[in-house]
């Protein structure tokens, strides 16, 4: 946490190692947050070079150094929520884009529609919960909404995955 702060405050004097440094602890994280999103690896990419502009140029009205990482996240599902917006890209992922994707297993095809079948908000409590690794105190604190708020979205969304889950199992033991 100090190396962090002590980056962020680098970076707020115009040092661009410094903030290099600070974007590449965090970008493995969100670079899986955002294709957890968003369906396609350019609408990723976008966002992602969004994100890091963003975040180069407001860095100095961050005002507690040892934040960085909510802010960047908070940066982060802001640019997705405006490209899916600008888009209304909220369908179900398109099997045009099941090619272009790194991952062909079926597993992860399975997560992505799973996923992709939540509401915009139950999708980002599980892309913060399950993906960023945030607690429920640090979600609340984020996207500033009670605890018990997203506790409900995280019960509420296992429920609609689990139904989800158990429909499409029960499909394909009807269609052998």
């Amino acid at each position: 946490m100090d190396s962090v702060k002590v980056l962020v405050k680098k970076a707020k004097k115009g040092d661009g190692a410094a903030f290099v440094s600070l974007v590449k602890q965090y970008e493995d994280v969100l670079y899986r947050t955002a294709s957890r999103m968003l369906n396609n690896e350019e609408d990723v990419a976008d966002v992602m070079q969004d994100t890091i502009m963003t975040a180069f140029e407001r860095l100095h009205t961050l005002r507690k150094d040892a934040y960085f990482n909510t802010w960047i996240y908070r940066i982060l599902l802001n640019e997705c929520h405006r490209l899916l917006n600008k888009q209304k890209n909220y369908a179900p992922l398109d099997v045009h884009v099941l090619p272009e994707r790194r991952n062909h297993d079926f597993e992860n095809i399975e997560l992505e529609e799973a996923l992709n079948s939540l509401n915009p908000d139950y999708k980002t409590a599980f892309v913060l919960y399950y993906i960023v690794g945030m607690n429920t105190r640090e979600m609340s604190d984020f996207l500033n909404v009670s605890e018990g708020t997203i506790k409900s979205r995280l019960s509420r969304g296992k429920i609609i995955l689990r139904t989800h889950y158990n429909q499409s199992k029960g499909a394909m033991v009807y269609e052998n």
